[in-house]
């Protein structure tokens, strides 16, 4: 079954790290999702660009309302997600305990709904 991992963090703290701190933060990264590769369960993954070049479409009246932004406000955004194949929910778990993103945020782990 697919999971998906969704990476919530606050996205204005990278800008302040150090350049060796976000060293190493990349090498962890990198370890982690090539951990998913080896394993055979890394679907696909991708970083998000940060959330203030978000756009939010939503209906209004029936016409489309374009605006600038993410459309929640907190300090914490969706800034990247994991793929990954993954026995049962437990096996998932497990795979976003070790995402260094809990070190600084949360991961969400979400059932994939299978359309075909």
């Amino acid at each position: 079954m697919q999971y998906l991992l969704m990476l919530y963090f606050d996205d204005t703290a990278w800008p302040q790290m150090t350049p060796e701190q976000q060293k190493e933060g990349e090498a962890a990264y990198m370890a982690y999702t090539q951990a998913l590769a080896d394993s055979g369960a890394l679907v696909g993954a991708n970083r998000l660009q940060p959330s203030r070049s978000a756009t939010t479409v939503r209906l209004v009246d029936g016409k489309p309302q374009v605006l600038d932004g993410p459309f929640a406000d907190s300090k914490e955004q969706v800034g990247g997600y994991y793929l990954i194949e993954a026995a049962d929910l437990d096996a998932a778990l497990a795979w976003a305990a070790r995402c260094p993103t809990t070190g600084h945020g949360v991961v969400e782990v979400r059932p994939v709904w299978p359309t075909m």
